[in-house]
């Protein structure tokens, strides 16, 4: 076959095209330069952001929402250290990105030069992989092989840092001769310690843990098989939420430090527990010395790392999940779990129906209030993409998600900011979907220039602000744990109706419980929208387990309580 010559940042477009590329995040500079020209001549929609880290996140809602890997671009030096809080969120909840920065001359390189900073030693903790590109023969080995590794086994993100003289460099281009070695990237599954299935059909008081790894390994069937066959309940991750319907029966809900009470107690009091697809991170299990002390344990992940590192198991079994359910599917047996059932069901009383008409109104206007009414008038279709702190809780507690990838949120690295530009990211991966921000206003306005970026690109994202002028989550351990002490918590913001109408937003601010209806309607009405929803200053997340603390004991809400149904 003939081969073509052609600049290195005709190929670096070429490769991305072959790829199944149609978007790409960045902002351009000096060291990019040469590709942003050759992108001209190749079928890629560009997404001008307004700051790089909007960029890798806009990447990373794009690929959490559609299972993709997403693409972003930036210069050197600060263009480049400006996407690292990006891609280290993404590299916690293991998200398949691949972020190309410019580079300054190779000649250059170690001179400190304009603009010249080692992102590739910068990066190297929070990637799977990263490469420095100096000759345009090494872009399409380095592309090719910076996509396969993105996607392959536990996702990642990826860093290609291509020189100046790189992208203008001549070379015949070879596609097929720069396919990756898969065979490097594949990790043979194995297991160790006793037999899971055996543990399985043994236990009577067993308990699933799903995690994120249930959406990554599409394994969402084969986990609704196995729970319906051998009437296992099933708790849910942060990350996890969505791989299993919240409105089947054996769906429990969160679990860990802000979830419900019943499912810590339940993992607490459990004779098995089965992670799949999850990490055991601190946030799930607290104290670990005590973390469900009568349980045996199995654990699944395609990341051998994983396992035995933060929770030492019974069995650990490494590989694709989707692939281990479906072999232990014809021998796990079925069995009469109707006690344990309802030994659940009892310690959920009647704080499971978490609903608009059990929260009252006093008054005051609640983020559960808000966060509810969205649910019911999305009827729980929309794609939420949440920042980090109260309302990412909250939003956990009332928007109960049915579909995978309809939860997007930063969770490993809890990213401030995150939600905006990941949800931007989600539009545009899925033009099609009813997308919703839940942000708080300290969050909002870390990354609200993207606003702009919105607006340019004529997206339809609805923006609900939970603001209650604090830090809210950092403000509640000041309240625990600092004796009220709101030392730099309080926040001012700008007046957010006015802010979204100068971008061109159709906007609103609600105070009271009896607009929420209304403006959420109109909302959806409009291509865009923003809303302040002024909620209650110092409302708290319940229940919360101190950091640290054993699983079961939980901060819970103070009585006489308003909201008795919540924990």
């Amino acid at each position: 076959m003939s081969k073509t010559t052609l600049t290195g940042a005709q190929i670096l477009w070429d490769c991305l095209v072959r790829e199944g590329v149609n978007v790409v995040f960045g902002y351009p500079g000096g060291a990019i330069l040469p590709a942003y020209d050759a992108m001209l001549d190749y079928p890629i929609r560009h997404i001008l952001v307004r700051h790089e880290q909007g960029a890798t996140h806009m990447a990373d809602g794009y690929a959490r929402a559609t299972g993709k890997v997403g693409v972003a671009i930036a210069t050197s030096g600060p263009g480049a250290t400006n996407m690292v809080t990006g891609i280290a969120t993404a590299m916690m909840d293991s998200s398949p990105i691949v972020c190309i920065t410019g580079q300054v001359g190779s000649a250059l390189i170690g001179s400190d030069a304009f603009q010249e900073t080692d992102i590739t030693g910068i990066t190297l903790p929070i990637t799977k992989h990263n490469f420095l590109v100096t000759r345009a023969d090494e872009v399409a080995p380095a592309i090719r092989e910076a996509f396969a590794v993105a996607a392959s086994g536990r996702p990642g993100p990826v860093l290609v840092d291509i020189t100046k003289d790189a992208q203008l460099g001549l070379c015949a281009f070879d596609w097929e001769g720069a396919a990756p070695d898969m065979i490097g990237l594949a990790r043979p599954g194995h297991s160790s310690g006793v037999d899971a299935v055996g543990l399985i059909n043994a236990a009577e008081r067993p308990l699933i843990l799903a995690g994120h790894g249930i959406m990554l390994g599409e394994a969402e069937a084969a986990l609704r098989a196995l729970a319906e066959k051998a009437q296992i309940p099933i708790a849910m991750t942060l990350l996890g939420i969505g791989g299993f319907p919240a409105s089947h029966p054996l769906n429990l809900g969160m679990m860990g430090m802000h979830g419900e009470a019943w499912v810590n107690t339940a993992i607490q009091e459990s004779d098995l527990l089965i992670a799949l697809g999850m990490r055991f991170d601190d946030r799930v299990t607290g104290n670990l010395k005590t973390y469900a002390p009568n349980a045996r344990k199995i654990h699944v992940d395609i990341d051998p790392a994983e396992l035995n590192k933060n929770v030492r198991v019974d069995a650990a079994v490494s590989g694709d999940l989707r692939a281990v359910l479906n072999q232990w599917l014809p021998v796990v047996t079925e069995v009469d779990r109707t006690r344990w059932l309802a030994h659940i069901s009892d310690l959920k009383g009647d704080s499971a129906v978490r609903d608009i008409q059990n929260l009252p109104d006093d008054g005051h206007l609640y983020a559960a209030h808000v966060i509810n009414d969205i649910w019911r008038m999305t009827n729980g279709n929309a794609v939420v993409v949440t920042d980090v702190g109260q309302h990412q809780m909250w939003e956990a507690q009332y928007y109960h998600h049915n579909t995978p990838r309809s939860l997007i949120t930063s969770g490993g690295l809890g990213t401030m900011g995150f939600a905006l530009p990941a949800a931007i990211g989600a539009k545009v991966g899925r033009p099609d979907a009813e997308v919703w921000v839940v942000v708080g206003d300290g969050g909002f306005q870390m990354t609200m220039p993207e606003l702009a970026t919105l607006v340019q690109e004529e997206l339809d994202v609805k923006i609900a602000i939970i603001n209650n002028g604090y830090l809210g989550m950092v403000r509640q351990w000041q309240e625990f744990f600092y004796q009220r002490r709101y030392a730099a918590t309080p926040i001012t913001g700008p007046d957010f109706k006015k802010l979204g109408e100068a971008f061109g937003i159709w906007s609103a601010t609600v105070t009271t419980r009896k607009e929420v209806a209304d403006v959420v309607t109109r909302a959806r009405s409009e291509r865009g929208a923003l809303i302040d929803f002024r909620v209650e200053q110092e409302d708290t997340v319940y229940p919360m387990v101190p950091a640290g603390a054993d699983l079961h004991k939980m901060i819970r809400r103070p009585s006489p309580i308003a909201e008795t149904a919540t924990d």
